[in-house]
């Protein structure tokens, strides 16, 4: 058993009002952590602290929960940067978008998406990631689902399976036997590496019907459901999350009254994720976040990294994005970038500072919590424990 005392921080951030100052974030200022092996031992003020085998000096900057990013995308291949630009610019463009990235994963062999996702998770690690989740959904066949799932599972245990990213090309005539592969033989390959089914339920991709099918099915293979929400337009993807339970509704852009009542009321079950970085990278309506916390729904945040409408691994950039363009405080972001990522993967063991949690933790080159907001794109996580080891 090795122990290390984190002291003299100058405030840390628990997300426990009960051992902090009572507000949501449960600050604790001039304060130490212990961690014993992979799990926090202990935590309170740095002149109360335990003795320990080592000791880090945190000369008076702010200690965070390790970011919790519930949304990724990270197996893929190829490159859409003249999308973007075309976008970005104003012009047209007719590549293919998902489809032009589907193309490219099937091309990849496994080495190469391995590669590619392990650099992404070690980019956001740096900036003070450690834990996250990420989707199939760019193989759109039984056997490159199956791999991208197989290739995610050794390096993460939130996996989702997205076979309903898009209608397949190869189903582009026939939707209902790619929702009939979805549900059937596709599913039964993916299961065993998956913890999670999704399905982007939207005008262009799956209706309401199609989604119920593919998200049930899921569920009575023993994946959870969560589901792609209301990005494009008003849908029923929001009300279909809280009829059956799902961990998240993700996106969450256009909503309805009833929509934010229904997330208000499933606060405990439905988490609503908001992906600024795909409103930033699309020029699209910014979710209303405001709306949301005021109707009593649990919100998270996360980057939505893909290779087409979020390009982007870091959890810090996204806080600026929600406090600047979506009307949160630098506190309730923060908060919903570590806690409301655990709620939205139904995790109590992260995404928290308390004893018995898991060691998860990111050391700021700033006094508060606020400089994430504060000072956008400045690199401020300058250290990272992930299960109780220095990663970075």
């Amino acid at each position: 058993m090795t122990t290390t005392v984190i002291t003299h921080i100058g405030s840390l951030v628990t997300n426990d009002p009960a051992v902090g100052d009572g507000s949501p974030l449960g600050l604790i200022r001039d304060a130490a952590v212990v961690i014993e092996d992979d799990k926090i031992a202990w935590v309170g003020p740095a002149g109360k602290a335990p003795a320990a085998d080592e000791t880090y000096d945190a000369q008076d900057r702010a200690v965070i929960p390790g970011f919790v990013d519930s949304h990724s995308h990270l197996v893929f291949a190829g490159d859409r940067t003249a999308e973007f630009n075309a976008r970005m610019s104003g012009r047209g463009y007719s590549a293919g978008g998902i489809r032009t990235t589907v193309a490219a994963t099937r091309a990849a062999t496994d080495a190469e998406l391995e590669a590619n996702l392990l650099r992404h998770l070690h980019e956001a690690r740096r900036q003070g990631t450690t834990t996250f989740e990420t989707k199939s959904g760019y193989g759109l066949t039984v056997a490159d689902e199956a791999r991208a799932l197989r290739i995610a599972a050794a390096h993460t245990e939130e996996v989702t399976y997205l076979g309903a990213h898009i209608v397949s090309p190869d189903y582009a005539d026939d939707p209902a036997g790619y929702v009939d592969l979805v549900t059937g033989d596709m599913l039964a390959a993916c299961a065993p590496y998956a913890r999670w089914v999704d399905v982007f339920c939207e005008k262009g991709a799956f209706d309401g019907d199609q989604a119920r099918a593919i998200l049930t099915a899921g569920a009575a293979a023993g994946l959870i459901p969560r589901i792609h929400a209301n990005q494009l337009g008003h849908g029923p993807g929001v009300q279909l999350a809280v009829e059956l339970e799902a961990a998240s509704a993700d996106h969450c852009t256009h909503l309805t009254d009833a929509d934010v009542d229904a997330l208000g009321q499933a606060a405990a079950t439905t988490v609503a994720t908001l992906l600024p970085g795909a409103e930033f990278s699309t020029r699209a309506q910014w979710p209303d976040a405001r709306r949301l916390i005021g109707a009593g729904a649990t919100v998270a945040l996360s980057t939505d990294c893909n290779p087409g409408s979020s390009y982007t691994s870091s959890m810090p950039f996204c806080i600026a994005l929600a406090v600047r363009d979506m009307r949160m405080t630098p506190d309730e972001a923060l908060w919903s970038a570590t806690a409301g990522g655990a709620r939205a993967l139904r995790r109590t063991d992260v995404g928290t500072l308390t004893p018995g949690a898991r060691a998860d933790l990111a050391l700021l080159d700033a006094p508060s919590h606020v400089h994430l907001a504060y000072r956008p794109g400045v690199p401020l996580v300058s250290a990272v424990w992930q299960r109780g080891v220095r990663a970075h």
